[in-house]
């Protein structure tokens, strides 16, 4: 233990130091730039694609076949301003939820942000602080450092004077101060940052889902835009502009044009969305991941209950006759620098300190559950678990577990014969005083407990709590089953899996054990969200498949996290349990419908160019493809576009699932192909040849339209499903303003539509009627086949917790 205190650095040293460019400039997250968001959103791969096919539409002189150039803007426009908006959210928030260091100057000691650290600066350090610098001790007293973050290391590491430490690492006991040695891109932590940054997507199954689908999609349009481009060019006998339209109308509906987007678009609406609940998404596929979590183990202290004690009552215990019991506690809490919440209500109980001079400490560590301080004219003296320090079987223990049992925290305050700092400490303990301390119960999380009941994701209570207290905090908040003492929990993984899976709350549980709790429960194919905001929380927050720690947590926690909850409500997970559960949702229909579009345009691309590619070879007649540029486009208006950028934004609250890839698959490329053998089978039946005039040409260009409009539409009816009012209406609204563009002349002339063939008009709508009861009857079979029951309207619940 050091006493001599380090001096820090004048203002004119810091001056001198920022303008020699000796500062903590961290690397940046890897979050874009509003250029670069402008750029990445303009100069998109579809983007240049449909820029060519506008350009040769252009040389044609049809300007309303080249309306689906509005597709370039709207993309362009949409995901700027939703990503900047969710940058902006972003930045905002990681300011308040950084860990501020508390730096210590010859102008005072204040927290400052870590980009307002110099080379030379004097860091103090207390349990739970994180290393934001790289460094070397100039004071230590009892400090132990955990590194395993970055050395992988599970043993904490006692720390003396001229000690070096890493960024990255936090403290799990002590105190002390540290000089800064290296800072910004030469500390070790933002060397590692650099190549492994936060704010990525790598780890989201929906966006790798998305990637796998586009590769799909690629393997599709190589050769049937080949085929479409030399059937359309040189076998069909209309002219040039004819059949570079055709051409164009083609290969215009194959382009996935909005699956990205909407994606990009889910995921940056969900950040602003929890940004406005205080929530700060540190790992973006957190919002996704969180979705797919079936077990919530969740801290008691700071997560159910509120972060702030009260001393409600001192017992004095038989053995303590002319022990000075509360000016120990008065002193024992004046002696801690940096106090938990425990002594932090004591201070506060017993604010006169008798002064007693400090000969050696112990800090309080988890894994031994008890602190001390020696006072060389006083005595040892311990604090810490009852359980942990007294005899089981003692009269002092068994009315701790009798006080416990009320939901109460209860301390021991005990005089021991060996100085806390020998390795044999504490030695036998003289018990003094029961320390009994309420804690508060936050009063949302009842809700938030039970919507994940209702939900079916399992609560875990794990704490490092006397037991029977944690038991009576659980069952005031409805949790069924009886609490278990972690120390006697199995070691084996398999066997602690199975004890996981019976019970509900444990108590007693040391870090290494909530780590290891953290992988039994994944080695049974759970997906484990872990709750905390301690220094003894940190390593199962880090392996836990999301993170999620409070705001007024240790900084060790908030780094380590997925989701920091800045307001320190445990009742905002829910919500942001559901806004994955929207994204997830959401975009599982959107990619249908693009997915679908997709798949129907090849079919009949290649259907076509099949039929062309025959007339080369034998002579026999020649197929125009039956739609223009326009047709596509206003095809898409209103069955894949217009109601996609609604579904995506929409609530969803159903509980999500592996297997993006595979149901989108099954349900898309079915769908797809009965849209395209439907509107090939209209268009053969309407299609007078090469020699047909242009009105005949059109008659046939609207039959097939009329036909995929049912039966794309019919697509969206059923992606829509299980219906409510509003869906019901965004259905019915885009089947209305078809039958609109249909019987208005104005829109029929601009869009070259001619339905008055009635016989040609009542052919289609038979065919895709035909084609809807086919799709409809594959949505039957399809929900059979994974043994659920189809759900045609969506059932009355009460109001969810993320739904208000």
């Amino acid at each position: 233990m050091t006493t001599q205190r380090a001096a820090g650095l004048t203002d004119a040293e810091v001056a001198q130091r920022v303008a020699q460019g000796q500062t903590n400039d961290v690397p940046a997250r890897a979050a874009r730039t509003v250029p670069q968001i402008i750029r990445a959103n303009v100069f998109t791969r579809i983007n240049a694609i449909l820029g060519v096919l506008l350009a040769i539409v252009v040389t044609t002189g049809s300007w309303i076949n080249g309306l689906f150039g509005l597709l370039i803007v709207f993309n362009s426009v949409i995901g700027m301003v939703q990503e900047i908006r969710a940058k902006q959210t972003l930045d905002r928030l990681a300011i308040v939820g950084q860990a501020k260091p508390l730096v210590r100057r010859q102008s005072g000691t204040r927290q400052l942000p870590p980009a307002d650290v110099v080379l030379g600066d004097v860091i103090e350090l207390g349990p739970g602080d994180q290393i934001v610098v790289d460094g070397e001790m100039v004071e230590a007293a009892d400090l132990e450092v955990d590194e395993s973050l970055l050395t992988g290391e599970a043993d904490a590491i006692d720390k003396g004077v001229a000690d070096p430490v890493m960024s990255g690492s936090f403290v799990v006991a002590g105190n002390g101060a540290y000089r800064a040695t290296r800072v910004g891109r030469e500390a070790y932590a933002a060397q590692l940052a650099e190549e492994a940054s936060k704010f990525t997507l790598v780890r989201s199954e929906l966006r790798s889902g998305i990637d796998h689908i586009l590769k799909f999609i690629t393997y599709l349009l190589i050769p049937a835009g080949l085929l479409i481009i030399y059937t359309q060019l040189f076998t069909t006998d209309v002219g040039w502009r004819a059949s570079v339209l055709a051409m164009v109308g083609a290969l215009v509906p194959m382009v996935p044009e909005g699956l990205v987007l909407m994606t990009s678009l889910a995921f940056a609406v969900g950040v602003v969305r929890l940004g406005r609940r205080q929530c700060l998404v540190q790992e973006l596929p957190a919002i996704e991941g969180l979705a797919r979590v079936d077990v919530v183990c969740a801290d008691k202290t700071g997560t159910l209950t509120e972060n702030t004690m009260r001393v409600s009552q001192v017992i004095e215990l038989g053995g303590a006759e002319g022990l000075p019991v509360r000016d120990a506690l008065a002193a024992l809490a004046a002696d801690d620098a940096r106090p938990n919440a425990s002594i932090a209500a004591i201070a506060e109980a017993f604010p006169v300190s008798p002064d007693w001079a400090c000969s050696a400490r112990a800090p309080f560590k988890s894994a031994t559950k008890w602190s001390g301080v020696s006072f060389s004219a006083h005595g040892n003296w311990v604090m810490g678990a009852p359980d942990v320090l007294l005899e089981p079987t003692s009269e002092a223990a068994a009315q701790a577990e009798r006080i416990g049992a009320r939901g109460l925290r209860v301390l021991l305050l005990g005089a021991c014969d060996t100085p806390v700092d020998d390795p044999q400490a504490p030695g036998r303990v003289t018990p003094a005083a029961l320390v009994v301390l309420e804690q508060t119960l936050r009063p949302d999380a009842r809700g938030a407990l039970e919507y994940f009941a209702a939900q079916g994701v399992s609560v875990k209570v794990i704490s490092g709590d006397n037991a029977v207290s944690v038991g009576a905090v659980a069952a005031d908040l409805g949790l069924p089953g009886d609490a278990v003492d972690a120390r006697e929990l199995p070691a084996e993984p398999e066997a602690l899996a199975g004890a996981l899976e019976r019970h509900t709350v444990f108590g007693r549980v040391r870090p290494d054990q909530k780590r290891a709790m953290v992988h039994a429960l994944q080695a049974r194919d759970h997906t484990v969200a872990m709750t905390g905001d301690g220094v003894n929380d940190v390593l199962a927050l880090k392996d836990a498949d999301i993170g999620v720690a409070m705001g007024s947590g240790s900084s060790a926690a908030r780094s380590v996290a997925q989701i920091v909850l800045l307001d320190n409500r445990f009742a905002t997970l829910p919500y942001v349990v559901g806004e994955g559960r929207r994204v997830i949702g959401n975009i599982e229909r959107v990619a249908h419908l693009f997915l679908t579009k997709t798949v129907y345009s090849v079919l009949l691309a290649l259907l076509v160019g099949t039929v062309g590619l025959a007339s080369a070879l034998f002579g026999t007649e020649p197929l125009l493809y039956p739609f223009q540029p326009i047709h596509v486009t206003i095809a898409a208006w209103f069955t894949i576009g217009i109601p996609a950028f609604i579904l995506s934004l929409a609530p969803n609250n159903e509980q999500a699932h592996s297997g993006f890839v595979r149901r989108v698959m099954s349900g898309a490329l079915p769908a797809g192909v009965v849209v395209g053998v439907a509107t090939f089978s209209s268009y053969l039946v309407a299609y007078r040849g090469s020699a047909a005039t242009p009105v005949q040409q059109i008659q046939a260009s609207t039959s097939a339209l009329i036909t995929l409009l049912i039966t794309a539409g019919w697509v969206l009816a059923v992606v829509a499903r299980p219906y409510q009012w509003w869906r019901l209406l965004l259905v019915g609204s885009c089947g209305a303003a078809y039958v609109a563009i249909f019987a208005i002349p104005l829109t029929r002339e601009k869009f070259l539509l001619d339905p008055s063939n009635v016989a040609l008009t009542l052919l289609a709508l038979g065919i895709g009627a035909l084609g809807a009861a086919a799709i409809e009857a594959l949505w039957w079979m399809q929900a059979a086949r994974v043994g659920g029951h189809p759900k045609l309207w969506r059932e009355p619940a009460a109001t969810t917790m993320a739904q208000r």
